[in-house]
């Protein structure tokens, strides 16, 4: 019996939301409502959502155990590595979720559930990880994710936390989507009323502030700083509109510029599903 604040059911609707919600924002360089993109389209990842929703939230399962189920069911649906950043960044979110009572801090929960990572979460996130193959996946000089971790989940990702900003967010208590992200998105919401368009201040925002490192492990680091100052102006233009559709054919300009370019700035997406998660939990 499920005594919680949040049932599995209602995380598994809190997860499909955030997916959704992120879907119906207009990332630039990005699949999204109003483009596919890459050799991807919305189609895939709606099903990728679908299909990992209930895995993701179920109360049995641990944290790697989810990632690597939920990594499984997704490469059977698609084909593909569509979601791996985000089930990396929801699972531990809803592990916390999964032991909130009522009154109680996520933030606090959170860091309860990254100290209790295993060497056995670092196995099975290690295995998702050759599964899905993300793009610019090497070999690492520690805790290579071709062999069999010998470290728990949380120093896995401490080890990678210099060259990969979902790793940084275990190392880091989150701290990009419980303070930045969710008060990016708090602060559009009230300015607009419009979730979707929310959801874009978000991306923008990761992009403008942090080099995206799905962007770094591809072209490298110099690349990604381009990147990053490119978006700034967008992200300025962007919040600075009483009314964001008079800015969508240029940001809509700059979604064909980049996906011309092979550009797919996977991270800033994967931490933007992870703030509408958590701005659902709060």
């Amino acid at each position: 019996m499920e005594s919680g604040k949040f049932t599995s059911a209602q995380l598994a609707t809190a997860y499909r939301a955030a997916c959704m919600g992120e879907l119906q924002a207009l990332k630039p360089g990005n699949v999204h409502a109003f483009a596919d993109g890459h050799g991807m389209t919305i189609q895939d990842f709606i099903l990728s959502a679908d299909v990992t929703a209930d895995m993701m939230t179920r109360a049995d399962l641990t944290v790697g155990e989810r990632i690597f189920y939920a990594a499984e069911a997704t490469n059977k649906a698609v084909g593909q590595n569509t979601n791996l950043g985000v089930l990396l960044l929801c699972a531990p979110i809803i592990e916390a979720a999964l032991h909130l009572a009522a009154g109680q801090s996520l933030a606090r929960h959170l860091n309860q559930a990254l100290s209790a990572l295993t060497v056995s979460d670092a196995g099975y996130v290690a295995k998702a990880i050759v599964l899905a193959g993300p793009a610019g996946l090497g070999e690492a000089e520690q805790h290579d994710v071709h062999k069999k971790p010998d470290v728990s989940l949380l120093e896995m990702m401490r080890s990678a936390q210099d060259r990969d900003r979902i790793a940084w967010q275990y190392a880091n208590s989150f701290q990009d989507i419980m303070e930045f992200g969710i008060t990016r998105y708090a602060d559009a919401l009230v300015k607009w009323g419009n979730p979707a368009w929310s959801a874009t201040a978000v991306y923008l925002s990761f992009l403008a502030h942090y080099p995206d490192t799905h962007i770094v492990r591809k072209y490298g680091a110099a690349f990604a700083d381009s990147l990053r100052q490119e978006a700034a102006a967008f992200e300025q233009m962007h919040i600075a509109a009483e009314n964001p559709k008079l800015v969508q054919k240029k940001l809509l300009d700059w979604d064909a510029s980049l996906k011309q370019r092979g550009i797919n700035p996977g991270t800033s997406a994967d931490l933007t599903v992870a703030t509408l998660l958590v701005s659902e939990l709060l």
